[in-house]
């Protein structure tokens, strides 16, 4: 795969449905959105095409950063696309890559499937790949009803 593309895969012990609605509703989504140890202080989704999103995360350290993009494209319970963008120090977006996120009935539960590019470089990819990672697994912790 190149250093421009993401691509993870989890399988989700819930039914597709259950899945995509911890993405889409943003009390859950706040539940386990950013990597381990790190708090949603603010969060708004329109979950519509077109409809904006953003969620700031607050760092373990207190360091609070907020990332923003635009709903593309909602098929529940099969796939979310939106845009993803950093805001910058002085508040203004920075690289934009786009995020196909899919949930698809398999034994166990849902093989989720996340996909984002372009990234600028390895660096950015892998950063976001260690920060996906750590999500999913508050994901499968909150949807199994563990504390995270």
């Amino acid at each position: 795969m190149s250093d421009s593309v993401l691509r993870l895969e989890r399988l989700i012990a819930a039914a597709p449905e259950r899945v995509f609605e911890w993405w889409t509703d943003p009390e859950l989504l706040a539940r386990w959105f950013g990597p381990d140890g790190y708090a949603v202080p603010s969060y708004a989704l329109d979950v519509q095409p077109g409809g904006r999103w953003h969620t700031a995360l607050r760092s373990p350290a207190g360091t609070l950063v907020t990332v923003r993009g635009v709903y593309r494209a909602i098929e529940p319970p099969r796939r979310l696309v939106f845009t993803w963008a950093w805001d910058q120090d002085d508040g203004s977006p920075g690289p934009e890559t786009e995020v196909t996120v899919t949930f698809e009935t398999a034994p166990g539960g849902t093989k989720l499937v996340l996909l984002q590019q372009p990234f600028e470089d390895r660096k950015s990819r892998d950063n976001h790949r260690a920060g996906w990672s750590s999500s999913f697994d508050r994901l499968e912790r909150s949807i199994a009803g563990k504390t995270i």
